[in-house]
């Protein structure tokens, strides 16, 4: 029985990125990905047990692991001993950091939107990264509803829309080739204009208008 290594599991990960990226992910196949790794469909299948699993993986890897990495970082924090406002901004960084300046992540984000219209690999991709990072937000905007620190409302349509403004200035980046640099500078800026406009629709409303809401 041949013992599965994790060096040979992320060899088969990058080849796979590469081939996803050169004919989209309907035309690669584990035949075409064996041959070019030099080893057998028997071995991708060890590892992988679905193209589908192997292009999670890749997504994983190459797109969302500091993604997750933040989600995890907002699942442990004391909603009590860090403002919300500070919350939201460490986390925003995080995620534009990757989204602006991670060639590979990008690469992975031009493919997705090349296939998305003819296969499953929008679906795939959203399950991998943006729905979790939007189940995280949510359940942060929901525990400060709960402090009344935000109006109460559909936590995941507020995940949604804070997750919306943190992309809405970087969104293009997509279709320049090369994207221009942004600088951490630049990240904190955006950042800091998708956190004030959040709150600024976020928060309770005073006066009889926003009883009349309720």
């Amino acid at each position: 029985m041949k013992v599965r290594t994790e060096a040979r599991r992320s060899a088969i990960v990058l080849a796979a990125a590469e081939l996803f990226q050169e004919v989209g992910y309907e035309r690669a196949s584990m035949n075409e990905l064996a041959r070019r790794f030099g080893g057998s469909k028997a071995t991708l299948y060890g590892y992988f047990p679905s193209k589908e699993a192997l292009f999670v993986a890749v997504v994983e890897t190459l797109a969302t692991a500091n993604l997750a990495d933040a989600v995890d970082d907002l699942a442990q924090v004391d909603e009590k001993s860090i403002p919300l406002k500070e919350q939201l901004t460490r986390f925003g960084e995080r995620m534009l950091h990757v989204l602006v300046n991670d060639e590979k992540a990008i690469a992975v984000y031009r493919m997705v939107v090349a296939e998305s219209g003819h296969s499953v690999v929008g679906q795939l991709f959203h399950e991998s990264g943006p729905a979790q990072s939007i189940e995280a937000i949510a359940k942060l905007v929901s525990a400060a509803m709960a402090r009344e620190e935000l109006r109460r409302t559909d936590p995941k349509v507020m995940a949604q829309q804070f997750f919306a403004l943190l992309t809405a200035e970087i969104n293009n980046r997509v279709f320049q080739n090369p994207p221009p640099p942004v600088s951490e500078t630049e990240v904190r800026a955006k950042v800091h204009r998708a956190v004030e406009m959040f709150l600024m629709g976020a928060v309770p409303r005073q006066g009889k208008a926003e009883q009349a809401g309720r």
